[in-house]
């Protein structure tokens, strides 16, 4: 039996976030991941804003940092395109797509800097309650069983997440019409008109979801989508093999990597804490549940996670009465925006091929100051007669 302060449970940036924050407090921590090579393999487009990285604490970094991005590009289903570049924007936008296998890897450093003790490949199997209310996790490394008994568990796990459905947490799971169908190749020789740009298809394309390209070194680049599986009449990767078919981008580009996954959208779950526990990233549901982006939210919340952990654990009240913290700082941070753009999801759901190419219009000549989710949504009610019916109200 191994005895800590905190155990966190996934090395994802969430995760490793909780981890470094916790130890930084100068609590005992142990992280672990049951894969052998921390960020591998990715499940992500590895789109990441400076302000989500400043938020907690991390410096750019030209080992993991591979692209720096100032603007999007909008591409509707008839083809017609909303360029929101340098030039375009009173504000420049400013972020980063990401080396993952690079980029967790330095996440978890920084929280083996900080004092965490960190277990690669050790895989979770189980989970009880000590008489002392405290978590048990039984663990496997290498062959070797043992436990590790934790004042407070973080559950960082994946959207998939085995921790919290252990825990008997109820409400703190995705359900599977929740979850998007996503898959992705990394590709070289991609040649699109602006290397600085991330790109967006919208419609049929990719129903439910949309198709994404990101530069990455030189001609390499995330080339993916998502679909809701109920909205597709085929699986995800030929809609993906189709467009790339047809893109004249993409003629030339050669696959070195594919990647998979289920992208959780429903939105914050209702339950993310408990007596002795805590559940972060994509295991909480902190994805944008409009953009399917989750690197910058599951950071922050494993930043919380750790503050939270460490003045609860220096009170002596682990109890789910003071862990409650934690939710009430992931609402006043993550609440507002994630239930605005689940009500944008739902609306984006319900328009057809012409109904988002007329949108495409009508944003030929809006003008932004900046450019963020809350931004578009904005620029969007005003754009769009339907847009405003359906979603004025939520932005007064």
């Amino acid at each position: 039996m191994i005895e800590t302060d905190v155990l966190v449970v996934g090395s994802g940036p969430a995760g490793s976030t909780a981890a470094r924050f916790a130890a930084q407090e100068g609590l005992d921590v142990i992280l672990i991941d049951k894969k052998e090579a921390i960020g591998s393999p990715k499940r992500c487009a590895e789109g990441v804003s400076r302000h989500g990285l400043e938020r907690v604490g991390v410096e750019i970094n030209p080992r993991w940092a591979t692209r720096r991005i100032t603007g999007i590009r909008l591409t509707s289903p008839d083809g017609t395109t909303v360029w929101l570049t340098e030039d375009k924007l009173h504000e420049v936008a400013d972020g980063y797509v990401v080396e993952r296998k690079v980029f967790d890897k330095y996440l978890a450093m920084d929280a083996g800097r900080a004092g965490a003790k960190i277990y690669i490949k050790t895989l979770a199997t189980g989970l009880r309650r000590d008489d002392d209310g405290q978590f048990i996790v039984s663990c496997v490394r290498m062959g070797e069983e043992f436990e590790i008994k934790s004042k407070i568990l973080i559950a960082a796990d994946g959207p998939e997440s085995h921790i919290s459905r252990w825990a008997g947490l109820k409400n703190s799971s995705t359900k599977v019409k929740h979850m998007e169908s996503g898959v992705q190749y990394e590709m070289c020789n991609v040649k699109i008109p602006n290397t600085d740009v991330l790109e967006f298809y919208f419609g049929s394309v990719s129903p439910g979801g949309y198709v994404w390209i990101f530069p990455k070194e030189g001609d390499i680049a995330n080339v993916g989508l998502a679909v809701i599986p109920e909205m597709a009449d085929k699986p995800a990767i030929e809609y993906l093999d189709d467009f790339i078919a047809k893109s004249p981008y993409l003629k030339d580009a050669e696959a070195v990597e594919m990647n998979v996954g289920g992208d959780p959208v429903s939105g914050i779950h209702k339950t993310i804490s408990g007596d002795n526990i805590l559940i972060v990233g994509d295991a909480a549901g902190t994805v944008n549940p409009l953009t399917g982006g989750g690197i910058s939210s599951g950071m922050c919340s494993g930043m919380f996670a750790g503050q939270v952990a460490a003045k609860a654990i220096k009170d002596g009240d682990l109890s789910a009465k003071r862990l409650k913290e934690y939710d009430e700082l992931i609402d006043e941070e993550l609440g507002e925006d994630d239930r605005l753009y689940s009500k944008v999801q739902e609306y984006m759901l319900t328009l057809n091929d012409d109904e988002l190419n007329k949108i495409a219009v009508a944003f030929q000549d809006v003008e932004f100051d900046h450019l963020n989710t809350l931004e578009l949504v904005k620029k969007l009610i005003k754009a769009s007669p339907k847009a405003a019916l359906k979603l004025g109200k939520l932005i007064i």
